[in-house]
């Protein structure tokens, strides 16, 4: 396992969601109206405006060790006490214990970081876009719809892992393990190989449906 960067080690109130993983530099809007988790937004509110989230699996009931810390950019108080609010991933963490559970979740976190690459990872992370331009051009061929990537899409590597990672659907496991890798390089490569066989599926219904026309 490849050692984390210790930056700090700080008590971080935590909010976990089932089956959503966020990445550092995505967005992450939220909709608060239970009360426990008003009270810990209040709360934030009034400090730095960063929390930890986690992915929870609904399905094993388990809370995942490593998650990313949230900051809010934008809120809005609602008349029944609710709050919505526009989150961006900052850095990611990992529990080291837990602090408390109530009244909201609070965990002794220490930061991680990617190891620095000891080779020059942009023509992989090119490859690795060159690969997910095809998925997007087959999939609009495929709906007979105009889909394009946006213009956010990042060059540099490791910011291109974690959009890639985060654009990822309905496959929260494979996000999170994608979250915890702290080797841009192995996460570009299984994102490599996700997006290669998604391309070659995707090429054989189009050729399918091209035949049947």
């Amino acid at each position: 396992m490849a050692s984390s960067t210790s930056m700090a080690v700080r008590e971080l109130p935590l909010f976990p969601l089932p089956d959503v993983v966020l990445f550092p530099g995505r967005p992450l809007p939220l909709h608060i109206f239970e009360f426990r988790y008003r009270m810990m937004m209040n709360t934030i509110l009034e400090t730095d405006r960063r929390f930890g989230v986690l992915m929870f699996d609904p399905v094993k009931g388990e809370i995942a060790p490593v998650g990313c810390c949230a900051e809010i950019s934008q809120f809005q108080r609602l008349p029944d006490d609710r709050i919505k609010m526009l989150t961006l991933g900052q850095q990611r963490f990992r529990v080291l214990n837990w602090v408390r559970e109530k009244p909201y979740r609070v965990g002794l976190v220490e930061w991680i970081e990617d190891e620095t690459p000891d080779t020059d990872l942009r023509p992989l992370a090119q490859d690795v876009e060159a690969l997910l331009n095809d998925v997007v051009k087959l999939s609009a061929k495929l709906t007979d719809q105009k889909i394009e990537l946006p213009d956010d899409v990042p060059d540099l590597p490791r910011e291109l892992s974690f959009w890639i990672a985060s654009n990822l659907y309905g496959v929260a496991s494979e996000q999170q393990s994608l979250l915890e890798m702290q080797d841009t390089k192995a996460r570009l490569d299984r994102e490599a190989e996700i997006l290669g066989s998604t391309r070659n599926h995707l090429a054989a219904r189009t050729a399918l449906k091209d035949a049947l026309r």
